[in-house]
């Protein structure tokens, strides 16, 4: 399998938990609706701070001016994530989906990617601006 093909179903797969946990909220019991919010922003958060570590590892094996200024927004991610998850969940959630919407228009910005990774990059984060816009829904009714 290819490198690219490999990024695509580890990243398509990756959407799973959000789905699982919409699903949860939606078609589970009751009693768990809570531990469905709570799995589905510390997911969230975790995938956040993933995003931030790419550009850590793409900004140290690049040795080229403007890489400090990388590393310190391969930092806000986890900077962001971290204490979103220590707020009501609906100010967590509103603030984890700004952060992916955050990361992907910096991503848009920079050079060195694969041009494949654009494609795949917009839609994983479609699938999760969509997943973090049905929760915030459900949460909102």
């Amino acid at each position: 399998m290819s490198d690219r093909r490999t990024a695509w179903v580890l990243g398509l797969a990756g959407l799973a938990p959000f789905a699982l946990t919409l699903g949860l909220m939606w078609w589970g019991p009751t009693a768990w609706l809570e531990t469905a919010v709570k799995a589905f922003l510390s997911y969230s958060a975790v995938i956040l701070s993933f995003l931030g570590g790419t550009h850590w590892g793409a900004a140290l094996q690049r040795a080229e001016p403007g890489q400090r200024r990388r590393l310190m927004i391969a930092m806000l991610p986890s900077l962001v994530a971290w204490p979103a998850l220590l707020l009501p969940a609906l100010w967590g959630l509103v603030i984890l989906g700004l952060g992916f919407v955050f990361m992907w228009a910096y991503d848009l910005g920079r050079h060195g990617w694969p041009r494949w990774y654009w494609l795949l990059r917009s839609v994983l984060t479609a699938g999760v601006v969509l997943a973090h816009m049905a929760l915030l829904t459900h949460l909102l009714t």
